[in-house]
């Protein structure tokens, strides 16, 4: 039969399509092949991993394996969190977890927002430079300094300390008070720098003729980081925010492993270590996949709950 007049015309057929996708795939196989090894990290290291979550709700053997292994449904959350340990673990992670975000999260922005004001060059550069560096060095060696200046009662810290306090000296790193500004205090100084790049970029695409706009009206400098340069990178802080509020129970367990011993454990024992401990060198892999995943589910929660959270306050989120 005919196609009559006002006929709509016929949808491609598969054929086409699939000529029109391997004609894209040509035209960008440059910018394909870039992809192909973080697309194979990515696969190796964050998605055929997550097979082994299943070994939270086992009763794990080597010899069998996983799909082998006794189903103990939630036997080891339950075992975690009506351990005597619990309640210790959880507060000290969230304590340093909470006080790092806090004095970690805004001291990039501030850095950030003075370096922008520098108008030599050189100099600029050069700061920058150096902000980075501790960044590059590994937490074994900070770690290595931080003991250095801080483990003997005859040390550089320990007579400031001194001398500023009068007391008598004491064993720092034996000291459980001093175990928090430590880890804390380590943290901002070896990565300041290194956060402050994304906020250096957001400033850098802030248009400068709103600056010019703002001293014909007669704004000075606190006016115009107050009126344009926060709110230029507003979203920029917000969504780092949220990512670093979804990370809030992922204490740095090496530098923790490396910084804390037996006598300081009320303070320093967080979730990381206590995997390690019980389930590592306990050869308990089931109660240590279950503790990380429980770990890993709470920092989900607050993710989304941060995300909600912000887009509601300030139309800003991840999705």
């Amino acid at each position: 039969m005919a196609a009559t007049r006002g006929t709509a015309p016929a949808l491609s057929s598969p054929r086409t399509g699939l000529r029109g996708f391997w004609r894209n795939v040509k035209i960008s196989k440059y910018l394909l092949i870039l992809l192909i090894p973080g697309s194979l990290y990515m696969l190796l290291f964050n998605y055929l991993p997550m097979y082994g979550v299943l070994n939270a709700f086992v009763d794990y053997s080597v010899t069998k394996g996983t799909l082998h292994s006794p189903w103990v449904g939630l036997q080891w959350f339950k075992q975690f969190m009506s351990s005597v340990y619990f309640l210790r673990i959880f507060r000290n992670t969230v304590v340093l977890s909470f006080w790092s975000l806090i004095f970690g999260f805004p001291i990039p922005i501030i850095f950030a927002l003075l370096l922008n004001e520098v108008k030599v060059q050189g100099f600029k550069r050069t700061v920058q430079s150096i902000s980075y560096f501790p960044h590059f060095v590994s937490v074994v060696v900070v770690v290595g300094i931080i003991v250095n200046l801080f483990s003997s009662p005859d040390g550089v810290a320990n007579k400031v300390v001194t001398f500023l306090s009068g007391k008598e000296s004491v064993l720092i790193l034996g000291s459980g008070k001093w175990f928090r500004p430590l880890y804390i205090g380590s943290g901002v100084w070896q990565d300041f720098g290194w956060d402050s790049i994304i906020y250096l970029g957001a400033l850098s695409a802030v248009d400068p003729q709103l600056y010019e706009a703002a001293r014909m009206d007669g704004a000075n400098r606190i006016r115009q980081l107050l009126h344009i340069t926060l709110p230029s990178i507003l979203p920029t802080i917000v969504t780092l925010l949220i990512l670093a509020i979804g990370h809030l129970l992922s204490v740095g367990t090496e530098k923790v492993l490396l910084l804390y011993n037996p006598a300081i454990y009320e303070v320093s024992d967080v979730i990381g270590t206590y995997i390690y401990r019980d389930g590592i060198l306990g050869a308990n892999y089931s109660f240590s996949t279950a503790v990380g995943l429980f770990s890993s589910v709470i920092g989900f929660v607050l993710l989304i709950m941060a995300n909600q959270i912000s887009k509601k306050v300030n139309e800003v989120s991840l999705w």
